[in-house]
């Protein structure tokens, strides 16, 4: 008898320590799922403004061969990083950070749609524009729900805002708008190439202390 409650004993103990186990991983998987999911649609919103920008500089520049690494917007956000710098960014200022940047990419995107809108009322590149718009949403959406989800808080990132060669001046002219847009396009493709690395970054970092990854590193 002594025995058997014994076994039951050890059987409860067991099961509970599985459970608090699973507890402890859940979070860890569904977290990693969450910045798989981010990377997959920064991919895909990448295609997007690929595909826009060269349909953008055909209509608009003339060329799908026009190329300006000069230029800059001094509202868009920084795209030069200190690679030893972003390494050790923490999580929470590397999420802060993205939202702080997507939010002035949508800023920027929803303020040239217009601009074409009023400009052509033909034109289909205002419902393109758009399409980028909510894509950018979705991702501010995802990452505010992986902030929220991990408990962490919105910080201003540790980036500034400014450029040099600023496009605009007092003698702004049309071919200076049309170039505004390709900027905007230019520099959003290559920063979301920095938030895809962001995101899976940040994956790799929840699949590396799960318990079981733990217990077996002990074990060895």
């Amino acid at each position: 008898m002594l025995l058997f409650v014994q076994m039951t004993l050890w059987w409860q103990a067991l099961i509970l320590c599985f459970s608090v186990s699973c507890v402890h991983c859940l979070p860890s998987a569904v977290l990693h799922n969450k910045y798989i999911t981010s990377y997959q649609l920064t991919q895909f919103t990448r295609c997007r403004v690929q595909q826009l920008l060269m349909r953008y500089k055909e209509e608009q520049l003339g060329t799908k061969d026009y190329e300006n690494k000069s230029q800059h917007l001094k509202d868009l956000p920084s795209l030069s990083t200190d690679f030893y710098h972003w390494l050790k960014l923490t999580d929470s200022e590397r999420l802060g950070t993205a939202l702080w940047d997507m939010q002035a990419f949508k800023s920027m995107l929803q303020w040239k749609r217009e601009q074409l809108s009023s400009e052509d009322t033909h034109s289909t590149l205002p419902q393109s524009f758009q399409n980028i718009e909510y894509d950018i949403r979705d991702l501010i959406i995802n990452v505010n729900n992986q902030m929220n989800y991990t408990g962490r808080t919105y910080t201003r990132p540790y980036t500034t805002r400014g450029h040099r060669g600023v496009v605009r001046s007092s003698h702004h002219t049309q071919w200076d708008s049309r170039v505004e847009g390709y900027i905007i396009l230019r520099d959003l493709d290559l920063y979301l190439i920095k938030l895809a690395r962001d995101f899976l970054l940040l994956a790799t970092k929840t699949t590396k202390a799960t318990p079981t990854q733990r217990q077996t590193d002990i074990a060895t």
